[in-house]
């Protein structure tokens, strides 16, 4: 049985779960979505009920019957390296491959519609506070005066990105940012706009959870900092135990959006509670292994390593 990844063909966090693959011995096929049509292929038929297919690239073939397992890491647009891309092209080869790559009974890190719904902002702070976290008081508006009454009522809030980074040529980064007390929202009827209590955090939490492992790691915060993501602290990650009430809300809101894997951030305050601020479905934890040591890659691996049911 084989594993599947779908991923760039640049991607080293992909390379170290890949090398620990090679570890236990466990075949596995990288497809990059972006090379259908060209460097990679598909077929497959439609008989007496079920399709059966594969698929090929660099000389390697796998066939649909044959997946334990699939990991969506980093995948490139579908036919994004085509000889004359287009939105239609590319429409049609994302349909054809996951629509036949659902067909398998395979396992997903992460299941394609559940990761499409857990990329949205609103709906994962629901699923946040159902699942018991400490989330900040939000509000996302196109009125000016919504905005500007938040920002009254809680005096210090910060702005964030609804969506997260915008699909630009180059990546444009939009960091969290604290908002002047006597800001203008004039512009906020121009887009809508994400404005949250301002936690004054002494660290940043990373938890990175996968399957019903959860591997947590802490970063000390400068003082007024409020985006762990940009700036140097003079810190490193490094490893900490996670409390059981979080241990038990990330095992329920992995249970309520469907998922396998997610990347967990917090702010922890000066009390020592973890506020929830997202969850990327497909974060980043490579830098994290680096500097923790922490066996995350291991984990993958094992996780796709488990027999299809």
């Amino acid at each position: 049985m084989t594993v599947l990844i779908l991923t760039c063909e640049q991607d080293v966090t992909a390379d170290m779960v890949v090398a620990q693959l090679h570890k236990r011995g466990v075949p596995l096929v990288r497809f990059d979505p972006g090379d259908l049509p060209g460097e990679g292929a598909l077929s497959a038929e439609y008989v007496r009920g079920e399709f059966r297919g594969y698929l090929s690239t660099g000389g390697r073939v796998v066939s649909m019957d044959g997946l334990r397992s699939i990991w969506v890491r980093r995948p490139s647009e579908p036919a994004a390296h085509a000889a004359e891309p287009s939105p239609w092209l590319t429409a049609e080869s994302g349909q054809a491959l996951y629509g036949m790559l659902d067909c398998t009974a395979a396992r997903w890190m992460n299941d394609t519609s559940a990761a499409a719904r857990a990329r949205l902002k609103p709906w994962q702070l629901r699923v946040a506070h159902r699942s018991g976290f400490p989330v900040p008081a939000t509000v996302i508006t196109t009125y000016p005066k919504v905005a500007r009454q938040f920002a009254d009522q809680y005096r210090h809030v910060v702005v964030k990105a609804v969506s997260g980074k915008p699909p630009s040529d180059p990546p444009m980064a939009l960091p969290t940012t604290l908002v002047p007390q006597d800001a203008d929202f004039t512009n906020v009827s121009a887009g809508p706009t994400l404005l949250q209590r301002y936690i004054a955090k002494r660290a940043d939490i990373r938890l990175t959870s996968v399957g019903d492992e959860s591997f947590a790691a802490r970063k000390v915060a400068e003082p007024g900092q409020v985006d762990g993501r940009y700036g140097g602290t003079g810190h490193l990650w490094e490893p900490v135990e996670v409390p059981p009430t979080v241990e038990r809300a990330v095992a329920l809101y992995k249970k309520l959006a469907g998922l396998a894997y997610g990347a967990f951030d917090f702010a922890e305050d000066g009390e020592g509670t973890w506020w929830f601020l997202e969850c990327n479905q497909g974060g980043q934890f490579g830098f994290i292994e680096l500097e923790t040591e922490q066996p995350i890659a291991d984990a993958v691996a094992e996780w796709l390593s488990f027999p299809a049911e």
